[in-house]
């Protein structure tokens, strides 16, 4: 093998083995363009790419909801969908809540409602309510219960995210 097969061969495994894309993600209403790793999640995107801290990686198997983030306006836990899976579709972070000074409504539910302890799980809990509010499914404290758990407190404030929930919800 020559000196150039030595150098050129691992530089093209590596280009092989990492495969780059290029990514537009529309981010609270920015657009970001990115280039990616393929196998960059949108956690991992939104974190160590835009800077936006909110989603916590707690799991990363996406069985604690911490990343919990809005897709065209639905729930995923961001740890399991690639970033280049949101190529033109619009994703809502907690950073986009508030206006201002003003928390969102259900930001200003939990804090009513004392519904955090440590704070790991609130951003994705509060997104998951957004939704679940949205989608009409916080009719009653058991509706609440079955359709938030896929987001762990690991603190146990579960009567207290209810009960934020349902004030929010106007329940």
């Amino acid at each position: 093998m020559s000196r150039t097969d030595e150098t050129v061969r691992p530089a093209l495994q590596a280009a092989w083995d990492r495969p780059e894309v290029d990514v537009t993600l529309r981010v609270n209403g920015g657009r970001h363009r990115l280039r990616l790793d393929a196998r960059v999640t949108l956690l991992d995107a939104l974190r160590d790419h835009l800077g936006l801290t909110g989603a916590k990686k707690g799991c990363d198997q996406g069985a604690c909801g911490a990343c919990t983030v809005l897709l065209d306006g639905k729930r995923v836990v961001s740890c399991l969908v690639l970033a280049a899976q949101c190529e033109g579709r619009e994703v809502t972070t907690v950073e986009a809540l508030s206006q201002g000074d003003e928390p969102h409504p259900v930001q200003a539910a939990f804090a009513r409602h004392d519904a955090f302890q440590c704070g790991y799980c609130t951003p994705g809990q509060i997104m998951s309510a957004v939704a679940l509010i949205a989608e009409g499914r916080a009719g009653s404290d058991e509706d609440v219960k079955e359709f938030m758990s896929g987001n762990l407190c690991r603190c146990g404030a579960y009567p207290n995210i209810r009960a934020a929930v349902r004030d929010a919800a106007g329940g």
